[in-house]
């Protein structure tokens, strides 16, 4: 089990939980406390991690203080009390009592407090600690270039979530428990197929689409003032929903999404002076994720309920957002003179070549640079490093090679030393195993959701060209956000699709999309 996993669970666990006294004799208000302050605490924490660049002796004093705050939190969360007062709800004279919300909540944290209860706390605080001295290597190495810095850590933290996977899921395939943390009800065998099938459509896609080699406009790489940039942000959310009244805006070094509640949302955005496409898109993007927060039940609320936890649930919101909405032209129709306004290169810019920017496809060294059609192959790769790791043993020291093995076999570069390749990401320093599949998956149910909201409103390029944006993010909050945690993956594509899942829609989209933009054969 990771870190992410432990947060999401203690996020029920350790926030605060509404408490039917007449149902059970407890003191509640205590609890409730106890636990709200908790909650808050762990996230302020984490958030240390998001907002400071720290010395040597700051890494050794916040490494301590996670360690501890993480002990005490899994201590709360794993209590005997807590344990007692699951059990009793679980009851069926009690349980039976419960609306269909507070069945659910008290059936999720029962299992997750069942598997967390097999952990041994000392290995789950020797786990956090390796994780959070696994970080402070990683940056080390990705700022040296060195992977040897990290090798060890990274070896430590593969054993490591070995051996939690043993208590948590006992006799179930490590990498098929690490997916299922993730994203509840995925497998290895789905998304084989999924992913198989994307690879399948897209590499002769992008091969067609390279050979085009769209020249470089300097007018997109000019600079543009950071306050602008952050008036920009400000247009962009509020043209597609986020709620000021329930949101608060920061920066940081990489940007990021967190909310305490349905009203209190938080995104975090970077501004670079002379690439101010990539802070308009990153505000597309943590609004996406923002405005699920927003519209979940608020009745769910500081529970299990609230704050979904599936990740590629959760990806397909930001990356609907900022991918199927963001990179239409029409999109940009109604806002787009307003735009011009505020940085004033783009007067200059007509709305079709801006459209031919946003959608420019080319093989390149960093997944979070990629763009929408060569992210997947980045996912892929990822996947599959992952599956070396935990299925073929692959040494950790032969890692480097297998990964630029693999950037040549998908996108036809080799990086040039280990910062941009396999150091790039920081996921697999917390023992994130699992995670990257579910940044693809999030792209595959949008390809789905797209199909169904055309069904049921019509034209999304009308919708965006008139102004309704408001219709579309209607839907998803109807249809998703709502919902919060309580419907699987595969239960909200059933849900909103009455479909399996498949990566088919996703492929007409790009396919569709990219034949018209770079002049390709039908057959593409």
């Amino acid at each position: 089990m990771h870190y992410m996993e432990f947060d999401e669970i203690l996020r029920g666990h350790g926030q605060r939980v509404p408490i039917k006294e007449a149902l059970f004799d407890v003191r509640a208000e205590q609890l409730n406390e106890m636990g709200e302050n908790q909650g808050y605490l762990i996230r302020a924490i984490d958030m240390t991690e998001h907002y400071n660049r720290l010395d040597q002796a700051e890494m050794s004093a916040h490494v301590d203080a996670l360690t501890y705050f993480s002990a005490k939190s899994f201590e709360m969360g794993t209590s005997e009390k807590l344990g007692e007062f699951l059990e009793k709800l679980a009851q069926p004279a009690e349980y039976d009592a419960l609306d269909d919300t507070w069945r659910f909540i008290v059936k999720r944290m029962k299992r997750d407090y069942d598997r967390n209860k097999r952990i041994p706390a000392d290995l789950y605080e020797a786990f956090v600690r390796a994780a959070a001295e696994s970080g402070n290597a990683w940056e080390e190495a990705k700022n040296a270039s060195d992977f040897s810095i990290y090798a060890p850590h990274l070896r430590n933290m593969i054993e490591m979530t070995k051996q939690v996977i043993g208590y948590t899921d006992p006799g179930k395939d490590v990498y098929d428990a690490l997916l299922e943390q993730c994203e509840e009800g995925m497998d290895q065998a789905t998304i084989d197929r999924l992913f198989e099938e994307v690879k399948t459509e897209l590499i002769p896609l992008v091969e067609q689409i390279t050979a085009k080699k769209m020249p470089e406009n300097p007018t997109f790489h000019a600079y543009a003032d950071p306050d602008a940039q952050r008036r920009v942000q400000w247009l962009l959310l509020d043209y597609i929903g986020f709620c000021r009244d329930a949101g608060a805006v920061g920066e940081t070094e990489h940007p990021f999404t967190t909310n305490f509640s349905s009203k209190d949302v938080r995104v975090t955005n970077h501004y670079y002076e002379t690439e101010p496409l990539s802070a308009m898109f990153s505000a597309i993007h943590e609004g996406g994720h923002a405005i699920f927060e927003q519209n979940v039940n608020p009745e769910y609320d500081n529970t299990v309920a609230g704050s979904c936890c599936y990740m590629g649930v959760h990806e397909s919101q930001s990356r609907f957002y900022e991918n199927i909405l963001g990179r239409n032209i029409n999109f940009w129709k109604p806002i787009y003179e307003k735009l011009g306004e505020l940085l004033p290169q783009f007067k200059n810019v007509t709305l079709e070549a801006f459209e031919r920017e946003i959608n420019r496809v080319e093989n390149s060294m960093v997944r979070t640079e990629a763009d929408e059609v060569t992210y997947c192959f980045h996912i892929i790769l990822r996947y599959e490093m992952e599956k070396a790791i935990f299925y073929d043993h692959v040494p950790v020291e032969k890692l480097p090679e297998l990964w630029n093995q693999k950037m040549q076999e998908y996108l036809h570069i080799t990086p040039k030393n280990d910062a941009e390749g396999i150091l790039q990401d920081v996921h697999w320093s917390d023992g994130s195993f699992g995670y990257f599949p579910s940044y693809l998956l999030g792209s595959i149910y949008d390809g789905m959701y797209l199909e169904k909201m055309e069904e049921e409103l019509g034209s999304v390029d009308e919708i965006l060209a008139d102004g309704r944006i408001g219709e579309i993010t209607k839907w998803l909050n109807e249809k998703i956000h709502w919902y919060g945690s309580t419907r699987t993956p595969k239960e909200v594509i059933a849900a909103v699709c009455g479909k399996e899942v498949s990566a088919q829609p996703l492929v007409r989209y790009m396919k569709k999309k990219c034949t018209r933009l770079y002049g390709l054969s039908e057959e593409a």
